[in-house]
């Protein structure tokens, strides 16, 4: 399945598409049945930058090829904020590991709810632990929804691209800098929704929630310029702001008035569009919190405070609403709640890492290997106090990188079995959020810009 040079790649493609300064699929059939999967697997796990970024550039032409791009979702946000569009929840779903299969879970759970209104995300730190940059994630995406027969836009957000405030108080201009440098890379890879988190640097020992605020929403207004400077022509990137570090204290309305009311004043002065949705922390943390056994603990949603800071978002400042992090090991009857408080995405993570290493069907011997991997490679964050159950069930995100390839090679009917467990739990979500027979929505609100993947540039993020 691996290829070595670039003519190998063009011998795959042969038959079932045209190559010129594009590729032209002449049998999208074909295409899906006897390309795509060698594709996308040279585009991760070829041996060279050269053949890799090929393999990258065919892929996402060949999207554009058969109808579907990537896209931002501001167009949609906006219309929730003038109230044309209300009633669902949007699902943003960061995928760690067997991204291709659970990729294809979720555009099957789509298209069978007639819904084109969830968002691929990955977080900054993902990025780093899964070993999967934003080049390598966006052409596996688009391939899952060539092989699952999508059509129309997809889109695909950086979560949390967040200031680490340690670093920034050592240097602030080298941490910002690394944070635009993943801007760049992120939107070169057509992620055209980006999250920016600054809530980092929130002070809650300053004297008044403005100064508590400022470097949050000045810093904020800062990378929201770097990110419109970078934007491809005719897209408007949907950025998100977020006022509380999900995990700590909730955040109150006062606090969403603070930061609105300076990252506004502070991005007025340059002319440039803001925000379409901001983060809030309502009692959720990421992961959830693992008890001593394993399990996960309880949480009680502060769903009062999200719907106020959700109807102060869209009311008084034109915003989609707010945006719930840490959601996906809540219990299932809290689902159906969000779309009631104005919430206008709610992010969800490790209950589908959970349900990959929890199946049945996941291979035993594989799951120990990483198991024992976690062991050895992250010994130093075993914490004092914590059992060896709560210290794997924290670090197995982790494994997704230790084991990328042995996961992506799992047999076909292992990897089948476990995309219909993903893909029931999607449909209940999409059920639960209120996010069904959206499409119409996503056609009259969402741009059909198209932006051409450069193969020069493909290669150098290879």
């Amino acid at each position: 399945m691996k290829v070595s040079t670039a003519e190998a790649l063009i011998d795959v493609v042969a038959g079932y598409a045209d190559l010129g300064e594009e590729l032209s699929v002449t049998d999208s059939q074909g295409f899906r049945d006897s390309v795509i999967d060698k594709l996308v697997y040279n585009a991760v796990f070829a041996d060279t930058a050269e053949v890799r970024g090929i393999a990258r550039w065919m892929i996402k032409s060949a999207g554009l090829s058969l109808g579907l791009w990537l896209a931002s979702i501001q167009g949609l946000y906006e219309a929730m904020g003038l109230g044309e569009v209300s009633g669902y929840t949007v699902p943003a779903v960061n995928i760690r590991g067997m991204t291709y299969d659970v990729a294809r879970a979720l555009v099957r759970s789509g298209r069978k709810n007639n819904s084109s209104s969830f968002i691929f995300e990955i977080a900054k730190s993902e990025i780093e632990y899964t070993r999967q940059r934003p080049a390598e994630y966006s052409a596996v995406v688009i391939a899952a929804a060539i092989k699952e027969g999508h059509t129309g836009p997809l889109f695909i957000q950086g979560d949390h691209f967040q200031i680490s405030a340690k670093k920034y108080s050592i240097d602030p201009i080298k941490e910002l800098g690394f944070i635009k440098d993943l801007i760049k890379e992120a939107i070169i890879a057509g992620f055209y929704n980006i999250d920016i988190d600054t809530s980092t640097l929130v002070d809650l020992s300053k004297n008044n929630l403005e100064e508590q605020q400022r470097q949050n929403f000045e810093v904020g207004a800062e990378l929201t310029k770097h990110v419109r400077s970078l934007e491809p022509e005719n897209v408007t990137i949907s950025i998100g702001g977020e006022i509380g570090e999900v995990g700590e204290k909730n955040s109150t309305v006062n606090e969403l008035v603070a930061y609105m009311d300076g990252y506004t004043k502070v991005l007025l002065e340059s002319g440039f569009k803001g925000i379409s949705k901001v983060s809030v922390q309502t009692g959720t943390s990421h992961g959830g919190v693992p008890l001593p056994d394993g399990s996960i603990a309880n949480v009680a949603v502060d769903f009062d405070t999200l719907d106020k800071l959700g109807q102060t978002a869209r009311e008084k400042y034109g915003l989609s609403g707010a945006v719930q992090h840490g959601a996906s090991t809540l219990p299932d009857e809290m689902f159906d709640r969000f779309p009631k408080v104005n919430t206008s995405e709610i992010h969800l993570a490790t209950g589908f890492q959970n349900i990959l290493y929890d199946s049945s069907h996941f291979p035993s011997d594989l799951k120990e290997k990483i198991y024992k991997g976690l062991v050895d490679n992250f010994s130093s964050e075993h914490k004092d106090g914590q059992t060896e159950e709560q210290f794997i069930y924290k670090t197995r995100k982790k494994g997704f990188g230790l084991a990328k390839e042995e996961i992506w090679m799992m047999p076909e009917k292992t990897k089948v079995a476990i995309g219909k467990e993903l893909e029931r739990k999607f449909d209940f979500l999409f059920l639960k959020l209120g996010a069904i027979n959206t499409d119409a929505d996503i056609e009259k609100y969402i741009d059909s810009a198209k932006v051409q993947p450069d193969q020069k540039i493909e290669i150098s993020f290879a």
